[in-house]
C-alpha cells in the first residue's frame, strides 16, 4: 500500500517527455502540427517530417521557440529509401527515437464508379504504405532500444462507411489491424502501438467544407458534443500515449470524435 501511494503521488511525471525524441510525419501542418507541439509542450525534442519543407521548418522553428530541439526533414512517406533516410538524419541527430506519430495522409471523397485507380492507389500507399514504412523503419530503432511508442493516426472512418469513400476509409481500415498486429508483435520488446481515431476537425484541409453551413449543421447533430473538434482537442491524447501513463496501452484504437461512435447518429425519439 505505501508503494502503491508513493507512486500516486508522482503520477504527474508519468506524463513528463523531458528527454524522450519524437518523429511526426506529416507534421508540417494540420493535427500534426498540432501534435508535435503538444509533444513539445510535454517536454520532448520532436523532429518534423513530411513533404513540404517550408512547412517542416516552420514548424520546428515553432518548437525551438518553445525551448525544445527540432529538425525538420523532407520526406516522401511511400519511399521506403527516403523514409530510411529520415530515420537516419534523427539518429544522426539525437542518437535515438522514442516516439513515431504517423500523422501523414491524404483523403479525397468521389462517386465510387468515378473514382480512378491513380488516385486510390495514391491515398491507399500514402496513408497504409507510408504507416507501415515509417512504423516498420522506427521499430527497428526502438527494437535495438527495448521500448518505444508507435501513435497511428486512424480516423472515425476506420469504423464506418460513407458513399463516395472507396479509399480513405478502407485506408484508415487497414491502418487499424495494422496497428493491432504491430501491437501484438513488439510489445515484448518495450513497444507499444496505438491508434488515435479523429472525426472531422478544424484544419486548413477540412475548413472548406465545415464552413458549408448546410453540411456543417448535419454534422454537429451527428456529434453529442455538438461541434467539430479543434486541433488542441488532440493535445491530451497524444501526450499521454507518448507517455509511461499509457504503458499498458497496447493496439487500442481511440476515438477522438465528441461521442459520434457512441451515437447511432439519429435524432432523438420524440
Amino acid at each position: 500500500m505505501e508503494d502503491l501511494v508513493k507512486k500516486a503521488g508522482s503520477v504527474r511525471s508519468l506524463f513528463d517527455l523531458d528527454g524522450k525524441v519524437a518523429l511526426v510525419t506529416g507534421g508540417g501542418k494540420g493535427l500534426g502540427e498540432a501534435m508535435a507541439l503538444a509533444l513539445a509542450g510535454a517536454g520532448a525534442d520532436v523532429v518534423i517530417a513530411g513533404k513540404t519543407q517550408e512547412n517542416n521548418q516552420r514548424v520546428a522553428d515553432e518548437i525551438k521557440d518553445m525551448g525544445r530541439a527540432s529538425l525538420a526533414v523532407e520526406v516522401e512517406v511511400r519511399d521506403q529509401e527516403k523514409v530510411k533516410r529520415m530515420v537516419e538524419a534523427v539518429l544522426n541527430r539525437f542518437k535515438k527515437l522514442d516516439i513515431l506519430v504517423n500523422s501523414a495522409g491524404y483523403a479525397e471523397v468521389r462517386p465510387i464508379t468515378e473514382f480512378p485507380l491513380d488516385l486510390w492507389e495514391y491515398i491507399m500507399d500514402v496513408n497504409v504504405k507510408g504507416t507501415f514504412l515509417c512504423s516498420r523503419e522506427a521499430a527497428k530503432v526502438m527494437l535495438e532500444q527495448g521500448n518505444g511508442k508507435i501513435i497511428n493516426i486512424s480516423s472515425l472512418q476506420g469504423f464506418l462507411g460513407r458513399a463516395g469513400d472507396a479509399a480513405y476509409a478502407t485506408s484508415k481500415a487497414a491502418v487499424n489491424l495494422m496497428t493491432m498486429s504491430m501491437a501484438c508483435e513488439w510489445a515484448k520488446n518495450g513497444i507499444r502501438v496505438n491508434a488515435i481515431a479523429p472525426t472531422w476537425c478544424w484544419t486548413d484541409l477540412t475548413s472548406p467544407k465545415l464552413r458549408i453551413d448546410s453540411f456543417y449543421n448535419k454534422l454537429k447533430q451527428r456529434i453529442p458534443i455538438g461541434r467539430a473538434g479543434n486541433r488542441d482537442d488532440i493535445f491530451g491524447m497524444v501526450v499521454f500515449l507518448a507517455s509511461e501513463a499509457s504503458d499498458f496501452v497496447n493496439g487500442a484504437v481511440i476515438p477522438l470524435d465528441g461521442g459520434a461512435t457512441a451515437s447511432d447518429g439519429f435524432p432523438p425519439v420524440p
